[in-house]
């Protein structure tokens, strides 16, 4: 078993001590995005919808990198600041999943980096 750092530049950069994902096998382990342009180092939260939308663009350049895509995500984790927005994020976030969506859970947390509304990571076969 080999681990190999899986980066790119079409999503942010880490903003911690972590990598965007990691590549173990078959199975690439996806840290959690949050709704940053990666063109312009702005957050995009002025509505819960777009900020979703924007953190599963990161989250698909990262799996583009790492060789696979959203139909070959096997498991999500959602953190979400305001559970009254559950049913706005489940409906962006369901758009990327039309056909046998992934397992996942969705848990309201009290704080998100950068003060953010949601924040997604995913593990995926590659």
């Amino acid at each position: 078993m080999k681990k190999k750092v899986v980066y790119t530049e079409e999503a942010p950069a880490p903003i911690g001590p972590y990598s965007q994902a990691i590549l173990v096998d078959q199975m690439l382990y996806v840290s959690g995005q949050i709704a940053l342009d990666v063109s312009s180092g702005e957050l995009i939260n002025s509505n819960i919808t777009e900020e979703t939308h924007q953190v599963m663009k990161n989250l698909d350049a990262i799996l583009r990198a790492g060789g696979t895509g959203f139909d070959q995500v096997v498991k999500c984790s959602i953190f979400i600041k305001n559970m009254e927005n559950f049913a706005t994020v489940n409906e962006a976030y369901g758009q990327y999943f039309k056909q046998e969506p992934p397992a996942r859970e969705t848990v309201e947390v009290s704080r998100l980096p950068r003060n953010v509304n949601v924040e997604i990571s995913c593990i995926a076969v590659v």
